[in-house]
């Protein structure tokens, strides 16, 4: 099945990290043309740029901090003078991953810090954008989500509260723009493995990645090819009539139920 996203801009958020390059590199492959949000990592986001125009697309880097509205606004403006308005909106972006603790153990700041990366990046990012394409033409809003809000393991509650939160505002905002022809869906990745896997303790490493894998049905972890390739398949026109999802990638190891 051929994916064609020509004559699209994508804004991908977080595109430095482990699964925001792939995601913005695949919907240039698909022929978008790509603007690179990035927080501080400015190297990376100059290789990606390379690697997009490599594939005969343009793109623009633009730095910002998305839990600031007005930088969000900020951006829009950079964007619309550089490229255009973008129509296919990813929220991918997070705040930096630490140590998790028991529910009563942990910093209530946490919660805070999680609820400002995973909610209001997309409601600032859905308030600032999606309007300008209230014109019938349509467009995509697609968030990454994670398969830890099915699992809820010890830990893990300050990172599932946002992404929980994140979950009952898109699911209204996709009922809200839906006659506007706007989608609005979420991918989950499980553990995907990338080039930058931190491998501190790699016994220690090893261990986790072992228990982990017996519990995937697959056997095995997958990688953020993955979902970059159904963030690109949810970005075109073949998934024109798919809204309101929440769309696990892991291999089975969450399996959700009607």
């Amino acid at each position: 099945m051929h994916i064609n996203l020509k004559n699209q801009i994508s804004l991908v958020t977080g595109a430095t990290g482990k699964i925001g390059g792939p995601i913005a590199l695949q919907l240039a492959k698909s022929g978008s043309d790509i603007v690179i949000h990035y927080k501080s990592n400015t190297s990376k986001a100059k290789e990606l740029k390379k690697l997009v125009e490599s594939h005969g697309q343009r793109a623009i880097c633009l730095p910002a901090d998305l839990t600031e509205i007005e930088q969000v606004k900020t951006l829009k403006e950079k964007i619309l003078n550089k490229l255009g308005i973008p129509r296919i909106i990813i929220a991918n972006a997070v705040s930096q991953v630490y140590p998790w603790k028991p529910l009563v153990e942990e910093d209530p700041e946490k919660y805070e810090n999680q609820f400002r990366s995973c909610l209001m990046q997309s409601v600032y990012l859905a308030q600032t954008f999606l309007p300008s394409i209230f014109d019938g033409k349509g467009g995509r809003f697609i968030a990454i989500s994670t398969e830890c809000v099915m699992q809820n393991f010890p830990g893990q509650s300050a990172y599932v509260s946002g992404k929980r939160a994140l979950d009952g505002a898109l699911r209204s905002l996709a009922r809200e723009v839906g006659p506007k022809l706007i989608t609005v869906n979420q991918v989950a990745p499980g553990w995907m493995k990338s080039e930058r896997e931190i491998k501190k303790d790699i016994n220690e490493f090893n261990l986790r990645e072992k228990n982990y894998i017996e519990k995937v049905p697959m056997g095995k972890r997958g990688d953020a090819q993955e979902i970059a390739n159904i963030v690109a398949f949810l970005a075109s026109d073949k998934a024109s009539f798919i809204t309101g999802t929440w769309i696990p990638v892991c291999g089975g190891f969450v399996l959700p139920a009607i």
